[in-house]
């Protein structure tokens, strides 16, 4: 039933008839007729493709959040780059996160790392212009530029720093649920609280106001992202333990870090996090 009435409201006829004169009659009135419901015809068929296609869509979006949420980062990057020269955007931004998923796999070459890092930087840029409404597209393409960046020099990377914030921030304007922009806002904050002194010499010169930030803003975000989302990327716990480090609260590092290491691994990242965290607190061990 409910696939009849979408099909339904797709259908000319569900909304009106189409119009006949009255005064036709005879064979001027049959020929009226005739293109009448051949042109009805036409447009029925068209709208079928295009629900079709509605369909279609729907039916790869399904197939590639549950590869996603599968781990299953090779199978979804072949999926997707079946439909780059799509024209959607939610396609196009997953197409984004896998090309960049597959990057940051341990068994791929720095040569197609970078390949991949501006892939994945295209297909978010054209999600982007798409749809600007989407929190998803703005949320894949500043992460891209900022991947880009690493290749780009740190001149390049503290130029676009403006611009990834703008679209990290918009991402959370569009969606205040989604804790992952939340957290990449934090990062963004951490990374210019603890910008070194030469880094900071660049931003001077390319910026009469240069970007800057403070722990306290970072923790702000990161704390944030966990009442969304509590325990929902161990790296958000890592970060919340090593912002805490940084403000010199050893109790409260203690507690994140403890969180992060002992946060289930499902990815490479997730047993990298786990280190690093473990060796904190180890860190912390030696100094007593």
């Amino acid at each position: 039933m409910a696939l009849a009435a979408r099909l339904w409201r797709f259908l000319p006829l569900a909304h009106a008839t189409v119009p006949v004169p009255r005064l036709l009659t005879g064979v001027a009135a049959s020929w009226g007729r005739s293109c009448a419901w051949r042109l009805c015809g036409s447009e029925i068929l068209q709208n079928f493709r295009s629900l079709f296609i509605v369909f279609r869509v729907e039916e790869i979006l399904e197939q590639a959040d549950y590869l996603y949420e599968s781990g299953e980062t090779e199978k979804l990057y072949q999926l997707l780059t079946q439909y780059k020269e799509s024209e959607d955007a939610e396609l196009l931004w997953r197409l984004a996160r896998a090309s960049r998923d597959i990057a940051q796999l341990s068994g791929t070459s720095e040569a197609e790392k970078k390949l991949l890092v501006y892939e994945a930087l295209e297909y978010a840029k054209r999600a982007l212009e798409k749809n600007e409404h989407s929190f998803a597209a703005h949320k894949w393409y500043a992460i891209c530029i900022s991947d880009v960046g690493d290749y780009e020099g740190i001149k390049a990377k503290i130029a676009n720093a403006y611009i990834i914030k703008e679209h990290f921030e918009k991402a959370i304007e569009l969606n205040p649920k989604d804790a992952t922009s939340i957290h990449l806002m934090g990062i963004w904050c951490y990374t210019f609280a603890e910008m070194p002194w030469y880094q900071r010499r660049i931003a001077k010169m390319l910026f009469a106001t240069p970007p800057s930030s403070t722990y306290e803003e970072a923790l702000g975000y990161f704390h944030r992202a966990e009442q969304v989302d509590p325990n929902f990327y161990s790296k958000n716990l890592l970060l919340l333990g090593k912002t805490y480090l940084k403000l010199h609260n050893k109790k409260l590092a203690a507690f994140w870090l403890m969180k992060a290491k002992d946060y289930p691994a499902h990815t490479e990242e997730d047993k990298q996090i786990q280190t690093e965290a473990a060796q904190l607190l180890t860190g912390f061990n030696d100094k007593k």
